[in-house]
């Protein structure tokens, strides 16, 4: 059995395999949804990682460069590069939800040469700096294990320094110096040098996140829940081209249920946050918008998002994936 499924090859029925997530985003892209590219690691590669003692399998980081060079040629962006950088997300994903248990972390791929290319191609370099300090403390909290508030409490003296309320006010100079107070508190608490391989950042993540599976917030939710091995053992890693939702007033990121999950009623429910990315959503670091206000002003917008939603209620209810 492989160790790794690009989306386009993996059964969207197997959670117990890919994990809810990595099923589900199989499916969608077999669906022809707008999914962007990417893989999963499978949850059999999760349990290996802890019958070797917590290290990844021998031949797994080949596997998972020969995927991302298929990302790098679906999306014509390159693996370290300084002039078009290919940035991924990487995600947990267990055969059953647990909202918020397990790790995430965006933007990875970034450094002080690639958030250059980033910023020269986007022609939107606050955008790239922006991304970076991101990437950093989602970094710095999932692999290093640093306390979030260390990192927030730097943007928030950034934010009275700069006399702004929200992070998405903060310009370009103050976000390069967030970046550099951010690295030091790494630097700080590991001894070493903030990572700037994108290829060891990815390894440390892959492994940061199969980690997460025995931190102790997933197995006190496990067990409070009643989720034995027998319905999931062990989280699928999700590894997908990035998509930015912090490009300025003309981008967004959201969440949203094909039902409203309190009445169990058939129409899209959610909310969105313009010039954001998803952890502002989770963690409500600002409050975010009713799908349903998009009308106003994005109404093409809501319209394939409608679209795309009964295509997934239609496949979920006949597939229950």
């Amino acid at each position: 059995m492989k160790q790794v499924y690009f989306f386009n090859e993996g059964d969207g029925g197997n959670k117990k395999l890919l994990g809810g997530k990595g099923a589900g985003l199989c499916e969608m892209t077999r669906l022809k949804l707008p999914v962007p590219p990417g893989f999963v690691i499978t949850t059999n590669v999760c349990k290996e990682y802890y019958s070797n003692g917590k290290k990844l399998p021998s031949k797994l980081m080949s596997e998972v460069k020969k995927n991302i060079a298929r990302i790098e040629k679906l999306t014509g962006k390159k693996w370290n590069s300084k002039s078009n950088p290919l940035l991924v997300s990487v995600r947990s994903g267990a055969a059953l939800s647990m909202p918020g248990m397990m790790d995430t972390i965006l933007n990875l791929g970034l450094n002080d040469e690639t958030v250059k290319g980033l910023a020269e191609k986007s022609a939107n370099p606050r955008f790239a700096w922006d991304s970076y300090r991101r990437f950093i403390q989602l970094f710095g909290k999932v692999v290093f294990g640093i306390d979030d508030k260390k990192f927030d409490e730097i943007l928030d003296d950034a934010k009275k320094r700069q006399k702004v309320e929200s992070d998405g006010d903060l310009n370009e100079e103050t976000l390069r110096n967030v970046v550099t107070r951010y690295k030091k508190v790494c630097h700080n608490h590991t001894k070493r040098e903030f990572p700037t391989d994108p290829t060891e950042q990815l390894e440390l993540a892959i492994q940061a996140v199969f980690g997460s599976w025995m931190g102790k917030r997933a197995q006190v939710y496990r067990e409070k829940n009643h989720i034995t091995r027998d319905i999931a053992d062990g989280t699928a890693v999700n590894v997908v081209s990035m998509v930015f939702g912090n490009m300025g007033g003309d981008s967004a990121t959201g969440v949203v249920f094909t039902r409203n999950p309190a009445d169990g009623s058939r129409h899209i429910y959610g909310e969105y946050l313009i010039n954001a990315q998803g952890e502002d959503v989770v963690a409500g670091a600002r409050t975010g918008k009713q799908v349903d206000k998009m009308k106003r002003n994005y109404q093409s917008l809501l319209h394939s998002l409608q679209i795309h939603a009964v295509s997934l209620k239609n496949i979920t209810e006949s597939h229950k994936i």
